[in-house]
């Protein structure tokens, strides 16, 4: 694990831990404070870019079910990386979803 610097749309920049890897091409070493952190390409809006059309997506298949439910919750982890973005990913390595529906007292599914 490694540190990142990752720009804001108001051109702040925030560290964050991030997976480290061989390939140099998605960061370059930066100095932030005195500790050795990798300056990532992508700004932290592009690495959630990546993640915005999985959860539309799911969110989309959900509410098209023959009875929507009135809250949906749908929760993934997300690994974070210098040279690929936003990862979805799992503590055992597949990426999973968790997913919570709940209908309103009378609007329950047959």
């Amino acid at each position: 694990m490694g540190l990142a610097e990752f720009a804001l749309d108001d051109g702040t920049t925030i560290l964050m831990e991030v997976a480290e890897s061989g390939n140099s091409r998605g960061f370059e070493r930066a100095s932030k404070g005195g500790d050795l952190a990798i300056k990532a390409k992508k700004s932290f809006a592009e690495a959630m870019d990546q993640v915005k059309p999985v959860a539309e997506t799911v969110m989309m298949k959900l509410r098209g079910m023959n009875q929507p439910a009135d809250e949906v919750e749908v929760k993934f982890n997300l690994k974070l990386s210098a040279d690929a973005g936003a990862i979805i990913t799992s503590v055992g390595g597949e990426a999973s979803f968790e997913v919570t529906l709940k209908w309103k007292s009378g609007n329950n599914a047959s």
